[in-house]
């Protein structure tokens, strides 16, 4: 059973973005099987959070507390998953699922909508309903 992970309100210890380490946040969202990335105090992020915690998932949410921060750990992520297109940016919320970017808010609701977010994150082992 995967164990619950709080509400966090910054990156935690060891894992904040920094020069030396390019991979830190693509390792952190790849160790969890859904983790959210957003801006501190954004109300997306609370509503993306309530949706999977409504489907039994408990996600982590690790805010960003500045525009650097967010530009910096945007540009990151932007450079390893979008390596092969040009123009592909992440925006917040950003929401991974099994290691891979679903999307913002928008996104996820289209996807719960649609009945294709469940299995999504059975797939990812989020869920073993």
């Amino acid at each position: 059973m995967q164990q619950a992970i709080p509400y966090r309100t910054s990156l935690p210890a060891g894992l904040s973005p920094s020069p030396s380490d390019d991979d830190v946040v693509v390792r952190m969202v790849s160790e969890k099987a859904v983790i959210i990335i957003g801006r501190r105090g954004c109300c997306m992020c609370h509503v993306v959070k309530r949706l999977l915690q409504g489907l039994g998932v408990n996600p982590p949410v690790y805010e960003l507390h500045d525009d650097h921060e967010a530009n910096k750990v945007a540009g990151e992520l932007s450079k390893k998953l979008f390596a092969d297109f040009d123009g592909g940016e992440v925006q917040f919320p950003a929401v991974f699922v099994g290691g891979k970017l679903l999307g913002g808010l928008e996104r996820v609701m289209a996807t719960h909508i649609s009945g294709d977010l469940v299995p999504i994150l059975k797939d990812a082992g989020a869920l073993w309903l």
